[in-house]
């Protein structure tokens, strides 16, 4: 992995802060896809009863990510339940076996350090214009293999992303921004919509005790 910029290390010692003061019962972990539910008010609305964090950081790769979570940004944290998405920034340069070894790495370096913990692991979102799109193809076959890691107990794999596309594989209009690959707020309701059953079958009810957001970009 390149050693991270001085804009990066800065945000990973903020997440590391907030890891550290605790009282985060749901950790949500990824790339930019993550990281911009930052500032949409369907966070707060959707999982703010279930003291949630944001660690996203955008155009973090695999490698960047395992190596935030081997460096303090589980430390002093103990979530119920992880919703992972990671591995689209790895497409046009990593194979899908490669892209696959580490998401496995960083699902298991989070259940080293939060054995008991629930591990929601999201597939890879549909990106491009159509299903013929080279990265999509790319994603979709990570996705064969990371689900797999679906043990029946504390790891459940969802693939929510046919609810983002189309009868032809497209992705619907107004759920994505231009670029054919960030979501904006109607995909991000979407996919809250999609994995608040399962977060309530983990936690519970949300309640109507504060946030425990990431700090601001």
């Amino acid at each position: 992995m390149i050693q991270p910029g001085a804009a990066i290390l800065q945000r990973h010692d903020q997440y590391v802060a907030l890891a550290k003061k605790g009282g985060i019962d749901l950790y949500f972990e990824g790339d930019s896809i993550t990281d911009m539910w930052h500032g949409k008010k369907t966070w707060d609305t959707a999982f703010g009863g279930w003291k949630p964090g944001n660690f996203g950081i955008g155009r973090d790769r695999t490698e960047n990510v395992l190596w935030r979570l081997q460096n303090g940004e589980l430390d002093g944290v103990s979530p119920k339940a992880f919703v992972i998405m990671i591995g689209t920034n790895n497409a046009g340069s990593s194979t899908p076996e490669q892209v696959a070894t580490g998401i496995t790495a960083i699902v298991k370096t989070i259940q080293a350090k939060n054995p008991t913990a629930h591990i929601l692991l999201l597939a890879i979102f549909p990106r491009g214009t159509g299903p013929t799109d080279r990265m999509r193809l790319a994603n979709e076959a990570t996705n064969k293999i990371i689900a797999k890691l679906d043990d029946g107990k504390l790891v459940k794999y969802m693939d929510i992303g046919p609810k983002f596309l189309d009868d032809k594989g497209v992705l619907l209009p107004g759920t994505f921004n231009t670029d054919n690959l960030h979501p904006v707020e109607k995909g991000y309701q979407i996919w809250a919509d999609a994995i608040t059953p399962i977060l309530t079958e983990w936690l519970g009810p949300p309640s109507a005790t504060g946030t425990a957001s990431a700090p601001a970009k």
